[in-house]
């Protein structure tokens, strides 16, 4: 009974030495797969900024809306469509991300997305919403183009109502500026029944100083955060899984080799 219970440890052992190698490996090649996913991204990022500025317009190919891309648009702000983006900080700060179209070309009702910046939201109770900067005419926009707009993780409702939704109209008057966690430009679109163009332009400042409307609104910051490139931190973890993959192999060859021997009666050396 000793004997059996012995062997169904060693068995036990084997089997865990065996699957803690094999997860080991995994979370390691996992580690080196998200090294060269960053690597993309820094090359993308290179490549983007690297090409030459491009004006937007309705007639844009989508092939030239490189991420990343240094670009310029002329138009009007659909002040009536803004949206803010929620949970949004800025140095440690929460607060909303400025979304609003400009209309690059009436006639074919094009517009571009455009993240204008950041402005802060109001911690303490009673403190007023801050106003968001309005200016009129024809604007000229300069940044750099993005694929879409940067996701936050968002935990779906169980609600029907959710409020962090975007309205299936816009402009709605019973929410006359929406609050979403994300947006997404088809969606966004549908409810404006503009014609975008399939990107994002993110505004640049000049040395990350605010910009503000000289007649009302409050300055918006243009320092957008930056993708974390440090692929080497990953393959600093890869080497540790594969690390301790190693010695959960080890720790098997071990066990096996007693095991054998026990079960053969070879001789110690």
């Amino acid at each position: 009974m000793a004997r059996s219970h012995t062997g169904f440890r060693i068995v036990a052992a084997l089997i865990l030495l065996g699957i803690m190698a094999v997860v080991f490996t995994s979370l390691g090649n996992w580690q080196l797969d998200r090294a060269a996913e960053r690597e993309t991204i820094k090359a993308a990022i290179q490549t983007g900024r690297s090409t030459p500025a491009l004006h937007l317009d309705a007639g844009t190919p989508a092939k030239e809306l490189m991420p990343w891309r240094p670009a310029a648009a002329q138009g009007v702000w659909l002040h009536p469509l803004t949206v803010l983006l929620e949970n949004r900080n800025y140095q440690g700060q929460p607060g909303y991300w400025v979304a609003t179209p400009l209309l690059v070309d009436e006639r074919s009702n094009s517009a571009v997305l455009v993240l204008r910046g950041w402005m802060p939201r109001p911690m303490r109770p009673g403190v007023a919403m801050p106003v968001v900067p309005t200016p009129g005419g024809l604007q000229n926009v300069s940044g750099q183009l993005l694929e879409r707009v940067p996701r936050l993780f968002e935990l779906m409702s169980l609600s029907k109502d959710d409020g962090s939704q975007l309205p299936s109209a816009l402009p709605d008057a019973a929410t006359p500026v929406p609050k979403v966690q994300n947006l997404d430009i088809d969606t966004y679109g549908k409810a404006t029944g503009l014609r975008f163009l399939p990107t994002v332009l993110a505004q640049a400042g000049e040395s990350g100083a605010v910009a503000a409307d000289a007649q009302s609104g409050t300055p918006l910051q243009h320092e957008w955060p930056e993708p974390s490139l440090d692929s080497d931190k990953n393959r600093g973890y890869a080497l540790q899984w594969f690390g301790f993959a190693a010695i959960a192999a080890g720790a098997w060859l071990v066990i096996a080799w007693r095991a054998l021997r026990r079960k053969i009666k070879l001789p110690t050396l």
